[in-house]
């Protein structure tokens, strides 16, 4: 398996119909501009920002990184991925209006590469979820995060493949993980992968460095199932 990395063409006008073609295809690039603007509005509210700081060996934090996660609940459930928040002894999450929250780690499952961090925040816009069970190769997939730390940035595609699995840092593998093109770099992991209606279907979690277009989400079932084991018993118990 190849490695992971953790995270105006006109048409020319004929004597007949030619000016049709051109506004057809004007048309539809409107109307695919138009969608990925609507979902980008709605789901940008829920998506938040994390910049972790481990200790040294000294014991002194320093900053290690970070990267993306979004709003799960309206009490301030923040659901990332477990590979962003691992080894962390302090998180500072950031809404889309500007504030800065202390996060607390409630609990991680490396072997899906979810965590769940929680700030004590008001007026939260928690995700909408979808279905990963509807999901149809080749819609539309809109990814929202921030990667390389420039906030709020919105790549688009589509759906690629599903039922993909790869392998988590743990070597356990991951299921029916979704495939697409939708940009992703690292500070895009633990963001959300959204449909058309604005729906979370999938977590951002890793890209083939050395390829293009080859990207992967954790379906937002599976993150639902682990989200709420983490919230009752903090782990996920597996026999």
């Amino acid at each position: 398996m190849a490695e992971l990395h953790w995270l105006d063409q006109k048409i020319p006008g004929g004597e007949q119909g030619g000016g049709d073609i051109a506004a057809l295809e004007n048309d539809a690039l409107d109307a695919y501009s138009r969608v990925v603007t609507s979902v980008a509005a709605r789901a940008s509210r829920s998506v938040v920002k994390i910049e972790v700081f481990r200790r040294d060996r000294r014991g002194e934090l320093r900053p290690a990184g970070g990267g993306s996660g979004f709003v799960f609940t309206p009490d301030g459930f923040i659901i990332t991925n477990s590979h962003v928040a691992h080894g962390g002894a302090k998180f500072l999450v950031q809404t889309l209006d500007g504030e800065t929250h202390h996060g607390i780690l409630t609990g991680e499952d490396e072997h899906t590469d979810l965590a769940l961090l929680r700030i004590d925040a008001r007026n939260l816009s928690p995700a909408v979820l979808g279905d990963s069970r509807s999901i149809r190769i080749g819609q539309l997939a809109v990814a929202i995060g921030n990667p390389y730390g420039f906030q709020y940035t919105v790549t688009a595609g589509v759906v690629s493949a599903l039922g993909r699995s790869i392998r988590a840092r743990s070597g356990r593998l991951i299921e029916d993980v979704i495939q697409t093109d939708a940009a992703l770099n690292p500070g895009n992991s633990g963001g959300p992968l959204v449909n058309a209606a604005g729906e979370v279907i999938g977590v951002n979690t890793a890209a083939i460095a050395s390829a293009q277009g080859l990207c992967f989400a954790i379906s937002v079932n599976t993150a639902s199932f682990v989200a709420g084991k983490l919230i009752q018993q903090g782990v996920v118990r597996r026999s």
